[in-house]
Protein backbone atom coordinates (compact mmCIF):
# COMPACT_ATOMS: atom_id res chain seq x y z
CA UNK A 1 0.00 0.00 0.00
CA UNK A 2 2.95 2.24 1.24
CA UNK A 3 4.47 1.46 -2.73
CA UNK A 4 1.54 2.77 -4.58
CA UNK A 5 0.84 5.65 -2.29
CA UNK A 6 4.36 7.02 -2.84
CA UNK A 7 4.15 6.00 -6.73
CA UNK A 8 0.86 8.26 -7.21
CA UNK A 9 2.49 10.91 -4.85
CA UNK A 10 5.61 10.79 -7.18
CA UNK A 11 3.10 11.35 -10.43
CA UNK A 12 1.65 14.30 -9.24
CA UNK A 13 4.74 15.96 -8.89
CA UNK A 14 6.01 14.97 -12.25
CA UNK A 15 3.19 16.22 -13.83
CA UNK A 16 3.54 19.60 -11.95
CA UNK A 17 0.92 20.07 -9.59
CA UNK A 18 0.98 22.30 -6.84
CA UNK A 19 0.56 19.73 -4.26
CA UNK A 20 0.19 15.87 -4.19
CA UNK A 21 -2.99 16.57 -2.09
CA UNK A 22 -4.90 18.19 -4.96
CA UNK A 23 -5.27 14.84 -6.30
CA UNK A 24 -7.40 13.98 -3.55
CA UNK A 25 -9.28 17.37 -3.60
CA UNK A 26 -12.98 16.93 -2.89
CA UNK A 27 -16.02 17.27 -5.12
CA UNK A 28 -16.94 21.01 -6.68
CA UNK A 29 -19.97 22.20 -4.72
CA UNK A 30 -22.16 25.21 -5.16
CA UNK A 31 -24.55 26.67 -2.85
CA UNK A 32 -28.22 26.70 -3.26
CA UNK A 33 -30.48 28.04 -1.29
CA UNK A 34 -34.78 27.74 -1.10
CA UNK A 35 -36.74 30.89 -0.62
CA UNK A 36 -39.42 29.30 1.50
CA UNK A 37 -43.10 30.53 -0.67
CA UNK A 38 -46.64 31.68 0.82
CA UNK A 39 -49.66 29.90 0.00
CA UNK A 40 -47.66 26.90 -0.97
CA UNK A 41 -45.14 24.58 -0.47
CA UNK A 42 -42.05 23.35 -2.28
CA UNK A 43 -40.04 19.96 -2.14
CA UNK A 44 -36.89 19.14 -3.61
CA UNK A 45 -35.55 15.88 -4.48
CA UNK A 46 -32.98 15.46 -3.36
CA UNK A 47 -32.70 16.98 -0.44
CA UNK A 48 -30.75 20.21 0.10
CA UNK A 49 -27.89 19.25 3.37
CA UNK A 50 -28.17 22.14 5.78
CA UNK A 51 -24.93 23.82 4.67
CA UNK A 52 -26.72 24.14 1.43
CA UNK A 53 -23.73 22.87 -0.62
CA UNK A 54 -24.88 20.36 -3.27
CA UNK A 55 -22.61 18.85 -5.54
CA UNK A 56 -22.16 20.40 -9.50
CA UNK A 57 -23.90 18.29 -11.76
CA UNK A 58 -26.53 16.84 -9.64
CA UNK A 59 -30.57 17.64 -10.93
CA UNK A 60 -32.63 18.90 -8.84
CA UNK A 61 -36.16 17.63 -8.72
CA UNK A 62 -38.82 20.53 -7.64
CA UNK A 63 -42.51 19.76 -7.12
CA UNK A 64 -44.47 22.56 -5.92
CA UNK A 65 -47.95 22.54 -4.20
CA UNK A 66 -50.58 25.29 -3.61
CA UNK A 67 -52.31 25.40 -0.50
CA UNK A 68 -56.34 25.81 -0.40
CA UNK A 69 -57.42 28.33 -2.44
CA UNK A 70 -54.79 29.56 -4.68
CA UNK A 71 -53.02 28.10 -7.57
CA UNK A 72 -49.47 27.84 -9.22
CA UNK A 73 -48.09 30.85 -10.49
CA UNK A 74 -44.78 29.41 -11.46
CA UNK A 75 -41.45 27.69 -10.07
CA UNK A 76 -38.30 29.22 -10.40
CA UNK A 77 -34.48 29.60 -10.06
CA UNK A 78 -31.90 32.82 -10.04
CA UNK A 79 -28.53 32.88 -10.49
CA UNK A 80 -27.31 35.75 -7.72
CA UNK A 81 -24.99 38.19 -9.61
CA UNK A 82 -26.55 37.30 -13.22
CA UNK A 83 -27.05 40.81 -14.51
CA UNK A 84 -27.97 44.27 -13.87
CA UNK A 85 -31.47 42.82 -11.93
CA UNK A 86 -32.53 39.52 -10.70
CA UNK A 87 -32.83 37.39 -14.03
CA UNK A 88 -35.85 34.69 -13.00
CA UNK A 89 -35.96 31.78 -15.01
CA UNK A 90 -39.68 30.59 -15.07
CA UNK A 91 -41.45 27.42 -15.91
CA UNK A 92 -45.76 27.56 -15.40
CA UNK A 93 -45.73 23.69 -14.84
CA UNK A 94 -45.80 22.63 -10.84
CA UNK A 95 -43.12 20.13 -11.25
CA UNK A 96 -39.76 20.48 -12.89
CA UNK A 97 -35.82 20.19 -12.61
CA UNK A 98 -32.48 22.44 -12.40
CA UNK A 99 -29.14 21.45 -13.00
CA UNK A 100 -26.16 23.24 -10.75
CA UNK A 101 -23.96 24.37 -12.53
CA UNK A 102 -23.10 27.59 -10.59
CA UNK A 103 -24.82 29.23 -6.89
CA UNK A 104 -28.50 28.71 -7.44
CA UNK A 105 -31.51 29.91 -5.43
CA UNK A 106 -34.82 28.28 -6.00
CA UNK A 107 -38.77 28.78 -5.06
CA UNK A 108 -41.69 29.26 -6.27
CA UNK A 109 -44.67 31.54 -6.42
CA UNK A 110 -48.57 30.79 -5.98
CA UNK A 111 -51.82 33.38 -6.94
CA UNK A 112 -54.90 33.65 -5.40
CA UNK A 113 -56.97 30.78 -7.91
CA UNK A 114 -59.89 33.31 -8.68
CA UNK A 115 -56.95 35.28 -10.43
CA UNK A 116 -56.80 33.12 -12.65
CA UNK A 117 -60.96 31.89 -13.43
CA UNK A 118 -62.47 32.79 -16.42
CA UNK A 119 -59.79 32.29 -19.37
CA UNK A 120 -57.34 29.41 -20.91
CA UNK A 121 -53.76 29.72 -20.61
CA UNK A 122 -51.52 28.12 -23.61
CA UNK A 123 -48.11 28.28 -22.95
CA UNK A 124 -45.06 28.29 -25.35
CA UNK A 125 -46.64 28.39 -28.65
CA UNK A 126 -43.72 28.09 -31.16
CA UNK A 127 -43.19 30.61 -33.68
CA UNK A 128 -40.09 30.38 -35.32
CA UNK A 129 -36.02 28.90 -34.20
CA UNK A 130 -33.83 31.48 -36.29
CA UNK A 131 -31.35 30.40 -33.91
CA UNK A 132 -30.42 28.83 -31.02
CA UNK A 133 -33.47 30.00 -29.21
CA UNK A 134 -37.08 28.79 -29.81
CA UNK A 135 -38.92 31.89 -30.07
CA UNK A 136 -42.83 31.41 -28.57
CA UNK A 137 -45.65 33.22 -27.34
CA UNK A 138 -48.65 32.74 -24.80
CA UNK A 139 -52.00 33.02 -25.42
CA UNK A 140 -54.30 34.28 -23.13
CA UNK A 141 -58.09 33.63 -23.81
CA UNK A 142 -61.42 34.31 -22.19
CA UNK A 143 -63.19 31.09 -21.97
CA UNK A 144 -66.12 31.22 -25.13
CA UNK A 145 -63.68 33.70 -26.76
CA UNK A 146 -65.01 34.09 -30.40
CA UNK A 147 -64.18 36.92 -32.78
CA UNK A 148 -62.39 39.56 -29.91
CA UNK A 149 -59.99 42.22 -30.84
CA UNK A 150 -56.47 40.79 -29.90
CA UNK A 151 -53.76 42.37 -27.92
CA UNK A 152 -50.05 41.73 -28.50
CA UNK A 153 -47.71 42.26 -25.89
CA UNK A 154 -44.19 42.67 -25.95
CA UNK A 155 -41.92 42.39 -22.97
CA UNK A 156 -38.76 44.66 -21.84
CA UNK A 157 -35.16 43.84 -20.36
CA UNK A 158 -32.90 46.06 -22.46
CA UNK A 159 -33.64 43.74 -25.70
CA UNK A 160 -31.23 41.78 -23.94
CA UNK A 161 -33.30 39.47 -20.79
CA UNK A 162 -36.46 38.29 -19.95
CA UNK A 163 -39.10 36.56 -21.52
CA UNK A 164 -42.71 36.97 -22.05
CA UNK A 165 -43.06 35.63 -18.06
CA UNK A 166 -42.47 38.40 -17.17
CA UNK A 167 -45.92 40.19 -18.54
CA UNK A 168 -48.65 37.49 -17.50
CA UNK A 169 -49.65 40.21 -14.61
CA UNK A 170 -50.56 42.29 -16.78
CA UNK A 171 -51.88 39.87 -19.22
CA UNK A 172 -54.15 38.20 -16.54
CA UNK A 173 -55.69 41.53 -16.45
CA UNK A 174 -56.46 42.63 -19.68
CA UNK A 175 -58.10 39.25 -20.86
CA UNK A 176 -60.14 39.72 -17.30
CA UNK A 177 -62.97 41.84 -19.09
CA UNK A 178 -63.55 38.54 -21.47
CA UNK A 179 -62.97 41.44 -24.40
CA UNK A 180 -59.86 40.49 -25.72
CA UNK A 181 -57.50 37.57 -26.51
CA UNK A 182 -53.70 38.57 -25.45
CA UNK A 183 -50.61 37.02 -26.73
CA UNK A 184 -47.63 37.69 -24.69
CA UNK A 185 -44.50 37.25 -27.27
CA UNK A 186 -40.55 36.50 -26.90
CA UNK A 187 -38.06 37.50 -29.24
CA UNK A 188 -34.31 37.25 -29.46
CA UNK A 189 -31.95 39.15 -27.70
CA UNK A 190 -29.66 41.36 -29.01
CA UNK A 191 -25.79 40.45 -29.70
CA UNK A 192 -24.75 36.72 -28.50
CA UNK A 193 -26.98 36.37 -25.62
CA UNK A 194 -28.90 33.38 -26.96
CA UNK A 195 -25.46 31.86 -27.97
CA UNK A 196 -26.03 32.45 -31.44
CA UNK A 197 -22.51 32.38 -33.68
CA UNK A 198 -23.77 35.35 -35.80
CA UNK A 199 -24.89 38.76 -33.39
CA UNK A 200 -28.65 39.18 -33.37
CA UNK A 201 -28.93 43.01 -34.91
CA UNK A 202 -32.37 45.26 -33.40
CA UNK A 203 -33.52 44.54 -37.35
CA UNK A 204 -33.74 40.93 -36.10
CA UNK A 205 -35.38 41.97 -32.98
CA UNK A 206 -38.27 44.19 -35.06
CA UNK A 207 -37.75 40.86 -37.76
CA UNK A 208 -38.92 38.70 -34.66
CA UNK A 209 -42.16 41.06 -33.29
CA UNK A 210 -43.67 41.02 -36.92
CA UNK A 211 -43.00 37.63 -37.23
CA UNK A 212 -44.85 36.70 -34.22
CA UNK A 213 -47.92 38.68 -35.39
CA UNK A 214 -47.53 37.28 -38.68
CA UNK A 215 -48.34 33.88 -37.18
CA UNK A 216 -50.75 34.88 -34.16
CA UNK A 217 -52.55 36.43 -37.49
CA UNK A 218 -53.33 32.68 -38.99
CA UNK A 219 -53.75 30.85 -35.90
CA UNK A 220 -56.22 33.66 -34.42
CA UNK A 221 -59.88 31.75 -34.48
CA UNK A 222 -58.27 29.24 -32.68
CA UNK A 223 -58.32 30.94 -29.87
CA UNK A 224 -61.45 32.96 -30.42
CA UNK A 225 -59.43 36.30 -31.84
CA UNK A 226 -60.19 38.52 -34.94
CA UNK A 227 -56.93 38.43 -36.54
CA UNK A 228 -57.82 41.87 -38.61
CA UNK A 229 -57.98 44.21 -35.45
CA UNK A 230 -54.55 44.01 -33.03
CA UNK A 231 -53.50 46.53 -30.13
CA UNK A 232 -49.75 46.09 -29.46
CA UNK A 233 -47.91 46.91 -26.20
CA UNK A 234 -44.75 46.66 -24.48
CA UNK A 235 -42.59 47.96 -22.13
CA UNK A 236 -38.84 49.56 -21.41
CA UNK A 237 -37.45 48.12 -24.70
CA UNK A 238 -40.96 46.38 -25.53
CA UNK A 239 -41.96 49.98 -25.18
CA UNK A 240 -39.95 50.82 -28.10
CA UNK A 241 -40.57 47.23 -29.73
CA UNK A 242 -44.74 48.43 -29.93
CA UNK A 243 -43.92 51.27 -31.34
CA UNK A 244 -41.80 49.90 -33.83
CA UNK A 245 -44.28 47.51 -34.94
CA UNK A 246 -47.73 50.00 -34.91
CA UNK A 247 -45.44 52.74 -36.99
CA UNK A 248 -42.64 50.94 -39.13
CA UNK A 249 -45.14 48.55 -41.29
CA UNK A 250 -44.44 49.90 -44.42
CA UNK A 251 -40.90 48.93 -44.01
CA UNK A 252 -41.73 45.33 -43.77
CA UNK A 253 -40.04 43.69 -47.03
CA UNK A 254 -37.81 41.51 -48.02
CA UNK A 255 -34.89 43.48 -49.78
CA UNK A 256 -32.97 42.82 -46.66
CA UNK A 257 -31.72 45.55 -43.42
CA UNK A 258 -28.70 47.83 -44.21
CA UNK A 259 -27.25 45.28 -46.87
CA UNK A 260 -27.39 48.10 -49.55
CA UNK A 261 -26.99 51.51 -48.80
CA UNK A 262 -30.36 53.52 -47.63
CA UNK A 263 -32.26 49.83 -47.70
CA UNK A 264 -33.72 48.96 -44.85
CA UNK A 265 -36.61 46.59 -44.61
CA UNK A 266 -38.19 44.23 -41.99
CA UNK A 267 -38.63 40.78 -43.37
CA UNK A 268 -40.98 38.59 -40.32
CA UNK A 269 -39.20 36.18 -39.08
CA UNK A 270 -42.16 33.59 -39.82
CA UNK A 271 -43.46 34.05 -43.26
CA UNK A 272 -46.97 31.99 -43.64
CA UNK A 273 -47.16 29.54 -45.98
CA UNK A 274 -48.11 30.62 -49.96
CA UNK A 275 -48.13 34.36 -48.55
CA UNK A 276 -45.94 36.84 -49.81
CA UNK A 277 -44.29 39.64 -47.64
CA UNK A 278 -46.82 42.33 -49.70
CA UNK A 279 -49.56 40.55 -48.67
CA UNK A 280 -48.41 39.84 -44.92
CA UNK A 281 -47.51 43.51 -44.72
CA UNK A 282 -50.65 44.60 -45.91
CA UNK A 283 -52.36 42.09 -43.09
CA UNK A 284 -50.12 43.61 -40.33
CA UNK A 285 -50.68 47.17 -41.23
CA UNK A 286 -54.37 47.14 -41.38
CA UNK A 287 -54.89 44.91 -38.33
CA UNK A 288 -52.78 46.83 -35.86
CA UNK A 289 -55.33 49.82 -34.74
CA UNK A 290 -53.83 50.80 -31.37
CA UNK A 291 -50.63 51.12 -29.63
CA UNK A 292 -49.37 51.42 -25.79
CA UNK A 293 -45.73 52.05 -25.70
CA UNK A 294 -45.15 51.85 -21.95
CA UNK A 295 -41.71 53.69 -20.53
CA UNK A 296 -40.41 53.38 -24.29
CA UNK A 297 -37.47 54.43 -26.05
CA UNK A 298 -38.43 55.90 -29.73
CA UNK A 299 -35.03 57.25 -30.77
CA UNK A 300 -32.39 55.03 -32.41
CA UNK A 301 -29.62 57.60 -30.52
CA UNK A 302 -30.69 56.28 -27.12
CA UNK A 303 -30.66 52.24 -28.30
CA UNK A 304 -27.36 52.80 -29.47
CA UNK A 305 -25.92 53.03 -25.87
CA UNK A 306 -27.33 49.41 -25.51
CA UNK A 307 -25.61 48.11 -28.75
CA UNK A 308 -22.63 49.57 -29.83
CA UNK A 309 -22.99 47.27 -33.18
CA UNK A 310 -26.02 49.67 -34.14
CA UNK A 311 -24.18 52.17 -37.31
CA UNK A 312 -25.09 55.98 -37.89
CA UNK A 313 -26.96 54.92 -40.82
CA UNK A 314 -29.56 52.43 -38.90
CA UNK A 315 -30.59 54.33 -35.93
CA UNK A 316 -33.21 56.50 -38.00
CA UNK A 317 -34.51 52.34 -39.44
CA UNK A 318 -35.22 52.13 -36.07
CA UNK A 319 -36.61 54.90 -34.62
CA UNK A 320 -39.94 54.69 -34.15
CA UNK A 321 -39.96 58.59 -34.11
CA UNK A 322 -38.58 58.90 -37.42
CA UNK A 323 -41.75 56.85 -38.41
CA UNK A 324 -45.10 57.85 -37.50
CA UNK A 325 -47.69 57.40 -40.07
CA UNK A 326 -49.49 60.61 -41.23
CA UNK A 327 -53.38 60.52 -39.87
CA UNK A 328 -54.48 60.93 -43.75
CA UNK A 329 -52.82 57.61 -44.35
CA UNK A 330 -53.33 55.37 -41.14
CA UNK A 331 -54.40 56.21 -37.09
CA UNK A 332 -52.56 54.52 -34.68
CA UNK A 333 -53.87 56.28 -31.46
CA UNK A 334 -50.96 55.66 -29.11
CA UNK A 335 -51.30 55.71 -25.14
CA UNK A 336 -48.07 56.57 -23.30
CA UNK A 337 -47.24 55.93 -19.94
CA UNK A 338 -44.33 56.92 -17.50
CA UNK A 339 -43.31 56.83 -13.72
CA UNK A 340 -42.38 60.07 -12.34
CA UNK A 341 -39.04 58.44 -10.44
CA UNK A 342 -37.79 56.68 -13.84
CA UNK A 343 -34.23 57.26 -13.89
CA UNK A 344 -34.06 55.18 -16.98
CA UNK A 345 -36.76 57.17 -19.44
CA UNK A 346 -37.03 60.32 -18.96
CA UNK A 347 -39.84 62.81 -19.16
CA UNK A 348 -38.65 64.96 -22.16
CA UNK A 349 -38.25 62.21 -24.48
CA UNK A 350 -41.78 60.31 -23.90
CA UNK A 351 -43.47 63.81 -24.14
CA UNK A 352 -40.71 64.70 -27.41
CA UNK A 353 -42.58 61.51 -28.81
CA UNK A 354 -45.89 62.56 -28.07
CA UNK A 355 -45.34 65.67 -29.49
CA UNK A 356 -44.48 64.07 -33.01
CA UNK A 357 -47.41 62.03 -33.17
CA UNK A 358 -50.05 65.11 -32.74
CA UNK A 359 -47.38 66.90 -35.13
CA UNK A 360 -48.85 63.97 -37.93
CA UNK A 361 -52.74 64.15 -36.08
CA UNK A 362 -52.59 61.52 -34.40
CA UNK A 363 -54.76 60.77 -31.43
CA UNK A 364 -51.74 60.25 -27.83
CA UNK A 365 -52.89 60.15 -24.13
CA UNK A 366 -49.47 60.58 -22.07
CA UNK A 367 -50.30 60.21 -18.70
CA UNK A 368 -47.38 60.17 -15.95
CA UNK A 369 -47.80 57.97 -12.53
CA UNK A 370 -46.74 59.99 -9.23
CA UNK A 371 -43.50 58.14 -7.16
CA UNK A 372 -43.42 55.25 -9.25
CA UNK A 373 -40.10 54.09 -11.20
CA UNK A 374 -39.56 51.82 -14.29
CA UNK A 375 -41.16 48.38 -14.74
CA UNK A 376 -44.10 49.10 -12.93
CA UNK A 377 -46.37 46.46 -15.39
CA UNK A 378 -43.92 43.58 -14.85
CA UNK A 379 -44.52 40.58 -12.93
CA UNK A 380 -41.75 38.73 -10.97
CA UNK A 381 -41.97 36.66 -8.25
CA UNK A 382 -40.39 38.08 -5.53
CA UNK A 383 -42.87 40.07 -3.09
CA UNK A 384 -41.62 43.95 -4.09
CA UNK A 385 -42.44 43.44 -7.49
CA UNK A 386 -45.82 42.23 -6.57
CA UNK A 387 -46.49 45.39 -4.78
CA UNK A 388 -45.48 47.54 -7.16
CA UNK A 389 -47.45 45.61 -9.60
CA UNK A 390 -50.68 45.67 -7.25
CA UNK A 391 -50.57 49.70 -6.64
CA UNK A 392 -49.51 50.53 -9.89
CA UNK A 393 -50.00 47.68 -12.36
CA UNK A 394 -53.44 46.86 -12.37
CA UNK A 395 -54.71 51.11 -12.24
CA UNK A 396 -52.85 51.99 -15.19
CA UNK A 397 -53.68 48.53 -17.29
CA UNK A 398 -57.34 49.20 -16.55
CA UNK A 399 -56.88 53.04 -18.13
CA UNK A 400 -54.96 51.53 -21.20
CA UNK A 401 -57.69 48.88 -21.54
CA UNK A 402 -60.37 51.75 -21.50
CA UNK A 403 -57.79 53.73 -24.05
CA UNK A 404 -58.10 50.57 -25.97
CA UNK A 405 -62.16 50.05 -25.47
CA UNK A 406 -62.84 53.35 -27.11
CA UNK A 407 -60.95 52.18 -30.04
CA UNK A 408 -62.81 48.64 -30.50
CA UNK A 409 -65.70 49.29 -28.53
CA UNK A 410 -66.84 52.60 -29.07
CA UNK A 411 -69.82 54.03 -27.88
CA UNK A 412 -70.10 51.28 -24.93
Amino acid sequence: MKNRLNKVLGIALLVGLSSPISLFAQEKTFKVTVEEPENGSIKITPAIPEDGLVKEGTVLKIKTTPDVGFSSDGGYFYNPGEGMWTQYHETMKPEFEVVVDREKVLGASFIESDELEGFKVTNNVVYAKPGVKELKYDVFSPEGAKNLPGIVIIHGGGWSSNTEDIMRGMARELVKSKQYVVFSIDYRWIGQLDGDKEPNTMGDLIEDVYGAIAHIQEHAKKYGCDPTRIAVTGDSAGGHLSASAANMVDMIGDGGFGEKDGVYEYKPTYMPEGKTVAQVRKEIKDAIKVAAPSYGVFEGSFIKRFSKDITDGEIAAISPIESIPNIEERAVPQYLIRGTTDFLIKDEDVQRYADALEADGQTVKYVQVEGVGHAFFDWKPDATTKETFAKYGKPYIEDMKQFFDAVFYPGK
